[in-house]
């Protein structure tokens, strides 16, 4: 998927998080959201895949030749955030079939060898209340990675997640983040390949 903004800009009340922003971002490609803490980093990631309204500009979605409506972005989009909530009631088996119940798996993959492909399949019956905060976090970025959608937004990836984890992050990101639009929030540079083109919320200002 193609993100293409013009004269994009969000403010509460009078303060800018940014403005005048012109870009696009294309498939295929890496690109790190940038800047310190509270520089609205994840703002501007939300108005990107369409969950807060921009205060001016415009955002164009599209794959190909065709334009993809606004309102129908989500369904091209996957979403990994520390603030994400997972049913915490369900095991991990039923998280995983509820959430592909609503999306396809990337290149078919069978649902049934998720949890293992997340590094989860010992716990694939433990209820996720019981997950550690690094195997929530591994669950929510699995659930992004394994996704069929053309676009990934990562907001801190690597949140809570310990070496090992850290490791499977970089592995999947390179293996299902190839094809698509990647979008990483961080002020971490050990969160996104070195490859990645930087956009600087404090240029936007």
């Amino acid at each position: 998927m193609k993100i293409a903004v013009e004269n994009l800009g969000k403010r509460f009340n009078r303060e800018w998080i940014f403005k005048k922003f012109d870009f696009v971002f294309e498939p295929g490609h890496c690109y790190a959201i940038v800047g310190p803490n509270g520089s609205g980093k994840s703002t501007l990631m939300q108005v990107l895949w369409g969950q807060v309204p921009a205060s001016t500009g415009t955002i164009t979605y599209s794959n190909k030749e065709f334009t993809i409506p606004g309102e129908e972005a989500y369904k091209n989009v996957s979403i990994a955030t520390p603030y994400m909530e997972l049913v915490e009631e369900f095991t991990l088996k039923e998280m995983v079939e509820f959430h592909f119940k609503f999306k396809r798996t990337f290149q078919n993959l069978p649902v049934a060898e998720l949890a293992g492909l997340m590094g989860l399949g010992q716990a694939r019956d433990k209820q996720i209340s019981n997950f550690s905060s690094g195997m929530k976090q591994r669950l929510k970025l699995g659930l992004a990675f394994f996704s069929g959608t053309s676009a990934l937004f990562l907001d801190e990836p690597t949140t809570n997640l310990d070496k090992r984890a850290i490791a499977w992050y970089h592995e999947k990101l390179s293996e299902f983040g190839a094809s698509r639009l990647v979008l990483i929030a961080s002020n971490n540079e050990h969160e996104y390949p070195e490859k990645a083109q930087k956009v600087d919320l404090m240029s936007l200002k």
